[in-house]
Order: C-alpha cells, then sequence, then structure tokens
C-alpha cells in the first residue's frame, strides 16, 4: 500500500487527469455496425485496436493502480542499479541544426516524443510538446523533469509536423499555437477538427496505410495499438497511429505511442526498409495496466527487429513522470535487452535532451 499522504496525491492527479488517463484505460470493442466495407480498426462513431487485450476495467483499473492495489510485480532491473535520475542535457548543436545534410538523416531530441527530424531537405517535428505541464489544466498535472533539447525560439524554420494521437503529452496546445500556419500537420483520422478549430487549415488528415506528400516526401500513416482522448465525450473518437517519412535519405518510422502488436511486422512488410525507427521505450510498469499501450524495453527491441530498422533511437521516457518506473530506468532495461536480443552498441541508443544523431542516407 502507499502512504496516506502519496495516496491523496495520487488521487488529486487522477481526478485532475481523469479524461487522459480514462482514455488511456479504455481499450472498448467496437460499438455498433462498422459496416461490411470499414476497415477493421472502424469502429462506429470511433476506432479499435485489431490486436488489444480485452479491456481492464476503466476508471477502477486507474484507481487500482494508483493505490497500489494490482498484481505485485519484481522490478526488471534491480533497484540497487538505477542510479537517481538526473537528466542528460546537452547543448543543442545549432550549427547542424541550421545547416543539416539533406543527403543524411539528422535527428535531434528534444523530449519525450518530440523530435526535430531533418532528412531531404525537410525540417520536422514530431508530437512537439513545450508545456511545462502535460493536462487540461496548467495547475497540475505531470510536470517536466528536463527542459525541451531545443528552446522553441532555436528551432529553424518547420516545413512539416506529424501527430501520433490528441492525448495531452503528445498535442500541445501552446506549441500548436505558436507554430501556427506555416508547416503542414500530418495528423490521423478524427484530429484535423482540432486544428481547423484553430484556424489552421493545411492539414493532410490520414487513415492507417494512407499517404500525403510534401515535394517528394511522402508521409504514410501506419498502425499503432493505443487510444485516444482528451475529454470523456471523446473516447477513441479520433484514431491513434504512427509515420513513415519516406525520404530521398531513407524512411524513418515514427511509432508513437504504442503497445506491442503484430502491426510492427506488417509496417515493415509494407514500408520498409527502415533506416532509422523512433521508438518508445518507457511508461511500462505496471505491466497489468501499461502492457497493451506501451511497450517495454524488450518489446521495442523486438518492435526493431519487426520493422527491419537499421537503427532505432528510444523515445517517451525521463520526460515526465507517468508510470512506475523510476525515471532512470528506461535506458538500463533497454541495454539489458539489446545485449540478450545481440544487437551492436549503435543498433538502439537513447540521446541526450538536446543531443543530435546523423544517420548516413540509406
Amino acid at each position: 500500500m502507499v502512504s496516506s499522504g502519496l495516496m491523496v496525491l495520487r488521487l488529486a492527479l487522477v481526478l485532475a487527469l481523469g479524461l487522459p488517463l480514462l482514455a488511456c484505460a479504455a481499450l472498448r470493442p467496437p460499438g455498433g455496425d462498422s459496416g461490411q466495407a470499414a476497415p477493421a480498426h472502424h469502429a462506429g462513431r470511433g476506432f479499435r485496436n485489431v490486436f488489444a487485450e480485452p479491456p481492464r476495467g476503466g476508471f477502477g483499473s486507474i484507481l487500482r493502480w494508483q493505490l497500489g492495489l494490482g498484481p505485485k510485480e519484481e522490478p526488471p532491473v534491480p533497484p540497487a542499479d538505477v542510479p537517481a535520475y538526473v537528466p542528460e542535457i546537452a547543448p543543442p548543436d545549432l550549427d547542424a541544426i541550421r545547416r543539416p545534410d539533406p543527403s543524411r538523416i539528422q535527428v535531434t531530441w528534444i523530449g519525450h516524443s518530440s523530435f526535430l527530424v531533418q532528412a531531404g531537405g525537410l525540417n520536422i517535428l514530431t508530437d512537439p510538446v513545450y508545456s511545462d505541464r502535460v493536462s487540461p489544466v496548467s495547475f497540475i498535472g505531470p510536470r517536466r523533469k528536463a527542459p525541451p533539447g531545443i528552446p522553441f525560439e532555436s528551432l529553424p524554420r518547420i516545413d512539416a509536423v506529424v501527430i501520433s494521437h490528441d492525448h495531452y503529452d503528445h498535442l500541445d496546445a501552446p506549441v500548436i499555437k505558436k507554430l501556427g500556419t506555416g508547416p503542414r500537420y500530418f495528423v490521423p483520422l478524427g484530429v484535423g477538427a482540432w486544428f481547423h478549430a484553430r484556424g489552421i487549415e493545411r492539414v493532410s488528415e490520414l487513415d492507417w496505410w494512407q499517404t500525403a506528400f510534401i515535394g517528394e516526401v511522402q508521409f504514410h500513416c501506419v498502425p499503432a495499438q493505443h487510444v485516444s482522448g482528451r475529454s470523456p465525450f471523446a473516447f477513441d473518437r479520433a484514431l491513434w497511429a504512427g509515420w513513415v517519412i519516406e525520404t530521398p535519405a531513407g524512411r524513418i518510422y515514427f511509432a508513437g505511442d504504442a503497445g506491442y502488436s503484430p502491426h510492427f511486422r506488417e509496417i515493415g512488410e509494407r514500408r520498409g526498409p527502415i533506416r532509422v525507427a523512433l521508438l518508445p521505450i518507457g511508461a511500462y510498469r505496471p505491466r497489468w495496466f501499461m502492457k497493451t499501450m506501451h511497450m517495454d524495453p524488450p518489446e521495442a527491441v523486438r518492435a526493431h527487429r519487426d520493422v527491419g530498422a537499421r537503427y532505432s533511437v528510444g523515445m517517451h521516457w525521463g520526460t515526465l513522470r507517468q508510470s512506475d518506473e523510476p525515471l532512470a530506468e528506461p535506458p538500463i532495461y533497454l541495454k539489458m535487452a539489446a545485449r540478450e536480443a545481440g544487437l551492436a552498441d549503435d543498433e538502439f541508443r537513447v540521446l541526450k535532451f538536446g543531443q543530435t544523431a546523423v544517420f548516413d542516407g540509406r
């Protein structure tokens, strides 16, 4: 059991964040007749996971988790081997960011699932989040443990933004307002209305396996296993997705937020080969609650192999406290899993906040 003080704090967080947390727990079967011709992930007025586990109780499961009443699980990394968390921050290489080599793939970790991806002459942001808190309100909710790796004012001109889904830690209204109408936004079905309501019309709204373009660069919307919702009236009404960005320098796969499922192998078969994959490695404990929605590092290694990535970079860790594992654990666990799988040292890496990695084209 958790202490009474921590219990009160956790209950307050549940009440404040009930909207996004409920969305993360509501893995429901499809409602209504989706019609004979509808894709398997379409469900009445919303969407469903094709390979998801059965529902686990909605708000009751959230309370069970937050009160420490779920099944006991052994930590995958001995607690003594996990140091106190101190974010590793690298001053951004602004020269490289301002003058990237268009024949190579360059990625800079901003934090959480936010990257600046530079390839094929384009500057692309993935799920840009710059707010101090990710929440429907500004005074409570998960707070950043490290500042954004690139200050907003140091970003280059942004040509494109890809959004994986509408949760607050992936779709950040203040930064979208700052980015404004300049970039083209690539979003899953149902998310376009959020942008249109803010006067943003340069939006390509796609279903899984659909494609849109900027010049010769292709943006392929691909499956993910997750959920969506920014209010109790919109659970799973908008689709969740990953993106394969096909550039002259090679294909970049941004997985978004995803539990492990057969969709990774299908992406590799249909949109591979992948030169660089950006894969989530955090927010995975307790497994009884998180497994369907969030991969752990061994599953991320499997996803790396499934999509046929030459290189992968870990994300969705160390920026926000959203789950029970220590913030410093995911990279340690990833290193263990990669070594056990026989990956080369540089094959699946993590970056410091603000660090840039450059990958040879194709």
